[in-house]
């Protein structure tokens, strides 16, 4: 009560007191602290009893005044005597002994503000940068201090004011000898030495000798000068006496240099309170995105970052519960990192394991994101190291596990991340290590050689649906990724020669043929007896179908001599007889309604692929290798088998087949197109294409609706209940297949 009393008085004598030139007032002050300890004889009692909280708020008010009155960038004498006379040295040091208790709060605030308010740049100067530093190694040495909340707001105002001039960021890298002396660790360090270290450690351009500790840090002569000599001794026996041992740093042993503004952020990434954690993460996201190269590759190299990011991940995928239903894992609500919270008697949805799924794939989203924003080198290492540690780690003995359970759970979640990942440097890495990174064509002997992709793409004819038609979904996403390795490591490689063709020299009769858009040697499909029933309401006229593809680009051209895509859309269109449609019976159900989705998703795909330069024709027989054996690839081998089986599968299996080939039909690529969608394309023998399977499969269809009475009310009844156009109810004489 006195103490407060006594601070009113003070404001209320200084308010009626006749007005001082600033920089005496601003004098006062400062000797009015100093004052304190060389008075005080009572170090115990909270600094909120003194008046060093109001004497210090004067200070700034007086700094940020005397900066308004000036003209831009010009230093005024407040902010010279407190740059000259070391009073940030001298307040780091009070704030380290916390003398009197509650004074590192107050010195924390003190910086914070100066650093905020002040519009000049002030860390550039040696009597600034070098106490910031000092100070940011005190935050974060240990959890629920009462001063997070303040450490938390410094260590952010550093880094904002970092993200404003980057290459301020090289005065924070320390050399970590240097470092060490400033500890107070016993060293002997030469003039020598110092010179012979990483040239990323700090030149300000003026001479900078081993910081020490003594009591007297920051308390220069030039302070004190006006000061009685009997004063002088006794200030400085006061700080002599003051406790300056600091509490151990949690640290991690790093060669050559010290980055203690990362350190002190990553403890405090691990406070319990979140308000404090999330701060924490983006004050790293601000240093990560820093261009300094010096910065990056300290902040990878030197801190304990990686292992952070990596750790946590595992730590927290390792909490999820052994099952998961995968509808909970795919539904649940988008996750932004920093906005994870989570009441389970506010959610009516709830699952068990929704918290740890929630806080798995909060955090992911936060690599993710970090990843995203930062410098290239410091990408590509974060990236390398959740690969590393996370994927191979964690997640890839999960996915090669043999329970059903866990590889449905583990499947669902690689799923989930694949949907979710942004960063193109950490999908990079994703898909190196689902795919690996081979490029060269498969072969039978080889599809085992990437361990975890050919057990995935072995999961897609799983014995369980469930997993098979996860596993399906998962590579689905992965084909929508903007990422060119997906596709030529699952596909394209093994295309890229065309051996799958039968080559025949073109004899003179043929030219009239080719010049009509068929192939040499190829069969028309509407001469072949299988179409017969072919009618014109049954075909897609030229004029429709062109009209509705994307406009030839420099890069993708249309071709001359290649099959008219109405030929082959009439050829698919056709493959099923009428008797087996049902199409036509339900109003709004054709292929018609699928077109216009179609055309926007090609489009969509021909954006994306135009970076990869792929060609615009097919690369030229004489050109390729024929004579080597084709094999699809390990993919498309078994979406084909599961496609030749679409009699025999369940109804979701065959959507989610027929999904996947659908995404590999988008892409613009002519091999592809050749392959997948030509069904004048003449093979080689042995070899199979999607339309191949496919007439293999209608033949099956026309010998076993033979053997169904009234076939086309039952499969229009089928048709209607899938629709959700009529209830569900029994259905006898209907065969499993269908």
């Amino acid at each position: 009560m006195f103490s407060k009393f006594t601070s009113i008085l003070q404001h209320a004598v200084e308010a009626l007191a006749p007005s001082l030139p600033l920089q005496e007032d601003f004098v006062y002050h400062w000797k009015a602290i100093t004052h304190y300890y060389i008075e005080t004889s009572d170090d115990k009692a909270p600094v909120t009893d003194t008046n060093i909280p109001s004497h210090l708020e004067q200070m700034l008010d007086i700094l940020v005044q005397e900066e308004n009155e000036r003209e831009s960038g010009e230093t005024g004498p407040c902010m010279e005597y407190l740059l000259h006379h070391k009073i940030l040295e001298t307040l780091y040091t009070l704030g380290k002994a916390d003398c009197p208790p509650g004074m590192k709060q107050q010195v924390l605030v003190f910086y914070t503000k100066l650093l905020g308010r002040i519009r000049q740049p002030l860390l550039p100067h040696i009597n600034v940068h070098r106490p910031v530093q000092k100070l940011i190694r005190l935050c974060g040495e240990v959890l629920a201090t009462p001063t997070e909340n303040e450490e938390i707001q410094f260590l952010c105002i550093v880094c904002a004011k970092l993200k404003q001039d980057p290459y301020l960021v090289n005065f924070f890298l320390e050399n970590k000898m240097k470092s060490l002396a400033s500890k107070g660790v016993p060293n002997v360090i030469s003039e020598d030495t110092l010179k012979g270290q990483d040239s990323l450690s700090t030149d300000t351009g003026q001479s900078r000798q081993p910081e020490e500790l003594s009591g007297a840090t920051g308390m220069e002569q030039t302070e004190l000068e006006d000061e009685p000599p009997h004063q002088m001794d006794h200030l400085s026996t006061s700080l002599d006496n003051l406790s300056v041992t600091s509490l151990p740093e949690a640290s991690v042993v790093r060669p050559n240099q010290d980055y203690n503004l990362v350190n002190s952020l990553l403890n405090l990434t691990r406070s319990p309170d979140g308000r404090i954690a999330v701060k924490a993460c983006e004050g790293l996201m601000l240093l990560v995105s820093l261009p300094e190269p010096a910065a990056a590759k300290c902040l990878t190299q030197s801190t304990c970052l990686c292992e952070l990011l990596t750790d946590r991940l595992a730590s927290l995928y390792k909490a999820l519960p052994q099952s998961v239903d995968p509808l909970d894992i795919e539904t649940v609500e988008a996750i932004n990192w920093g906005l994870d919270s989570y009441s389970h008697k506010e959610d009516a949805s709830a699952f068990p394991g929704k918290r740890a799924l929630i806080s798995f794939l909060s955090w992911f989203d936060y690599c993710d994101q970090l990843i995203k924003e930062a410098q290239k080198t410091a990408a590509v290492a974060l990236a390398k190291a959740v690969h590393e540690r996370f994927f191979i780690g964690v997640m890839e003995p999960q996915l090669m596990q043999t329970s059903e359970m866990g590889i449905l759970t583990s499947t669902a979640l690689l799923h989930r991340i694949v949907r979710q990942v942004t960063s193109d440097v950490l999908l990079q890495e994703m898909v190196f290590f689902i795919l690996g990174e081979q490029r060269e064509p498969e072969t039978l002997a080889e599809i085992s050689r990437h361990p975890l992709r050919h057990r995935l793409i072995e999961h897609c004819d799983h014995i369980s649906d469930e997993i098979s038609i996860m596993t399906l979904r998962m590579f689905e996403h992965l084909l929508q990724k903007p990422n060119e390795h997906i596709l030529y490591n699952l596909v394209l490689r093994n295309l890229e020669e065309r051996n799958y063709t039968e080559y025949k020299p073109l004899c003179p009769e043929d030219k009239d043929v080719v010049e009509n858009g068929l192939i040499a040697g190829a069969v028309d499909l509407e001469e072949d007896p299988l179409f017969t029933d072919i009618s014109p309401e049954n075909t897609l006229p030229n004029q429709e179908w062109l009209s509705s593809s994307p406009p030839a680009t420099p890069d993708h051209p249309k071709n001359d001599g290649k099959t008219e895509v109405h030929k082959i859309v009439n050829s698919f269109l056709c493959l099923v007889p009428d008797d087996a449609k049902s199409s036509y019976h339900v109003e709004g159900t054709g292929y018609d309604t699928y077109l216009r989705d179609a055309h926007r998703q090609f489009r969509d795909y021909c954006a994306i692929c135009l970076r990869w330069e792929w060609p615009g024709s097919p690369k030229a027989l004489e050109k390729c290798n024929l004579e080597a054996a084709f094999f699809e690839g390990h993919f498309l081998k078994v979406l084909f088998d599961r496609m030749g089986r679409i009699l025999d599968q369940p109804y979701d299996v065959n959507l989610q087949v027929t999904s996947v080939l659908s995404r590999l039909s988008l892409f613009p690529h002519p091999h592809i197109h050749e392959y997948l969608l030509d069904p004048y394309v003449n093979l080689a023998p042995g070899c199979r294409s999607l339309f191949s399977v496919i007439v293999r499969v209608v033949g099956d269809l026309m010998l076993r609706i033979q053997r169904i009475q009234d076939f086309t009310p039952k499969l229009l009844l089928v048709r209607k209940r899938l629709l959700g156009l009529e209830p569900e109810g029994p259905m006898q004489a209907l065969p499993s297949w269908w």
